[in-house]
């Protein structure tokens, strides 16, 4: 599998209670026989952070050499630059409204009709990364001014996330 087989969904979902809502996307992709991911679009860095971490989690698994027990949460450890799990899960659900890419890997059309039920389409625009979101990405990614002045500005901050998510292979 590659990420080229996932496919990317943006979507809104209403979780209530977290552990039951994961309960359901595990059950339901053992019957699917995919993968769900879903990532906090309020901490990526748009689409391609989505598939940057896809693919590194997808080519950790092929290659046997993933720090966690699932493809979902290696994902999630790739996405948020991470070997801690802690930090990872903070790059999938919580409790209330969330902004999400749910990501099938492969895709599965039975999945996603099941999905579609308990996720509302969302057409915004997540790829423009506004001043406020490249404050939280620098946060998140501990990226200091000097990086992003050396990087050319405020408008590299994508390059720099995804420069944290590629590390992450070097920190195994």
């Amino acid at each position: 599998m590659q990420a080229s087989d996932c496919g990317i969904r943006q979507v809104t979902l209403d979780i209530d209670d977290v552990d039951r809502f994961l309960e359901i996307l595990r059950s339901l992709g053992e019957r699917t026989r995919t993968h769900i991911i879903i990532f906090n679009s309020e901490m990526m860095a748009g689409k391609k952070h989505v598939l940057s971490a896809l693919s590194h989690a997808i080519r950790a698994d092929t290659e046997e050499r993933r720090i966690s027990n699932r493809l979902e949460m290696e994902a999630l450890l790739y996405a948020s630059g991470s070997r801690q799990c802690i930090n990872g899960m903070k790059f999938g659900i919580h409790t209330g409204t969330n902004r999400s890419y749910l990501c099938l890997c492969p895709w599965n059309d039975l999945a996603w009709s099941e999905l579609s039920k308990i996720s509302t389409p969302c057409s915004d625009d997540w790829d423009t990364i506004s001043s406020k979101k490249a404050g939280i990405l620098m946060d998140l990614f501990e990226i200091t001014p000097a990086e992003v002045e050396a990087a050319g500005g405020i408008q590299r901050i994508r390059d720099l996330v995804l420069e944290r998510v590629a590390l992450l292979d070097a920190y195994r």
